[in-house]
């Protein structure tokens, strides 16, 4: 599934993000004919490749891509998604929503009249209010059989050696049942 780019959107970085297969990824495991693969965007280069000029690891957030590619006759329902990074001190973190990751970068200050008559407006842009961070976000609700889909899960944290990626919740839509968690060590591949 090709990222989505909204009618009008003029950021031509938007529409050149495509990730690869989950197979090409170093960092991935596969169960029950499922795989999951995980790329942690943690460098200026990485960032800009998805997220144009902007990289959210200035602010603190650290992005992880995350593919799923469905090698199975079932309809997988991913609408109850847990994705967590945890640290190589066992500290666990839960993924941000991308509306939530959108606030994190400066409060927007409120217009505040002034005693002059001609109004100054002052941008205070939140850097990370771009489409980038909700468009590329992972939002999938359902992957149907032998398709992929991909996104962003975004977490408050910068990357260490040693973490690890756990995604849960997937289902088999059409009996409900879970198929077993992913655990994906996220070592940087020299």
């Amino acid at each position: 599934m090709a990222a989505a780019t909204l009618p009008g959107d003029s950021n031509k970085d938007a529409a050149k993000f495509s990730p690869g297969p989950a197979s090409s990824y170093p960092a991935k495991q596969t169960n029950d004919h499922i795989t999951v693969a995980a790329a942690v965007y943690d460098t200026e280069e990485l960032a800009h490749s998805a997220f144009g000029k902007l990289n959210p690891n200035q602010y603190g957030v650290l992005p992880i891509l995350v593919i799923l590619q469905n090698d199975t006759d079932q309809v997988l329902k991913l609408d109850h998604l847990d994705a967590e990074y945890t640290g190589a001190d066992g500290h666990q973190i839960e993924a941000t929503p991308a509306a939530e990751v959108q606030t994190l970068g400066g409060a927007r200050r409120p217009n505040v009249p002034t005693p002059n008559p001609i109004p100054l407006h002052r941008k205070h842009k939140n850097p990370l209010d771009v489409f980038e961070i909700d468009g590329y976000s992972f939002s999938a609700k359902l992957l149907p059989a032998h398709e992929s889909v991909h996104g962003f899960f975004y977490f408050q944290t910068t990357h260490r050696p040693g973490s690890k990626f756990y995604l849960s919740g997937i289902n088999v839509a059409a009996t409900g049942q879970a198929v077993l968690y992913f655990e994906i060590p996220l070592e940087n591949p020299k």
